[in-house]
């Protein structure tokens, strides 16, 4: 179902999607067809176009590549989260981020199906920055684009890379040539309990922005 959302809606109610997932509703494989063929009308560095993206529905696979992601969730959820100010916006909400995350991490495998964007090429710790930044500035717009277009057909995800350490041992459970593509992320895709999601508590504009210089925010 198309929600008929405005481009200013989708854009600022397209949220982390992870207690609200609907585990148990099918959905159909054309629709993510539809959202992958939107995704890639965003920009990519030299019009490459050197997108793949990986479907993941065999139930063994799945449940394979989420305990590759459940794994290193245990170990990332053990370490020391970020600290803010006791006013800040992001403090507020901490709490219910690690809940929603540990849930998702337990039923990541019920998802529907498990998305994997990736882009061709593959970056050592030689690439230098700039490369780096032409790289993800050819695959992450078409995956934003992929999650504002499943917004908007009442489906959600949550963009996490914690299958990342062991991606290699993904590309060769799933046949991705690992020398040659580099995966993005792992998306979880399903329809969402409902559809009234709102706008995120964020940080103003006016304290990220700076003017000519550093630290100049007089508008």
């Amino acid at each position: 179902m198309n929600l008929n959302l405005s481009a200013d809606e989708v854009l600022t109610t397209t949220r982390s999607v992870r207690k609200r997932l609907d585990f148990d509703r099918p959905v159909e494989r054309s629709v993510i067809l539809e959202c992958i063929d939107i995704a890639q009308q965003a920009p990519t560095g030299s019009n490459r176009q050197g997108w793949q993206w990986m479907v993941i529905e065999d139930a063994e696979k799945k449940a394979a590549v989420a305990e590759l992601y459940r794994k290193n969730f245990d170990w990332y959820a053990s370490q020391p989260g970020a600290e803010y100010g006791q006013d800040d916006v992001r403090s507020l909400r901490q709490d219910r981020v690690r809940t929603s995350a540990g849930h998702l991490a337990e039923n990541f495998h019920r998802a529907p199906y498990l998305v994997i964007p990736m882009i061709e090429g593959r970056m050592g710790p030689e690439t230098v920055s700039f490369m780096q930044a032409s790289v993800w500035g050819s695959i992450l717009p078409a995956v934003w684009s992929f999650m504002l277009a499943l917004r908007e057909r009442s489906l959600g995800s949550a963009w996490t890379t914690l299958h990342l350490p062991d991606e290699e041992a993904t590309a060769e459970l799933l046949g991705i040539p690992f020398d040659t593509y580099t995966q993005a992320g792992l998306f979880p895709v399903a329809y969402t309990k409902g559809t009234d999601f709102k706008l995120a508590s964020r940080l103003p504009a006016s304290q990220l922005t700076h003017w000519d210089t550093w630290g100049n925010r007089d508008a």
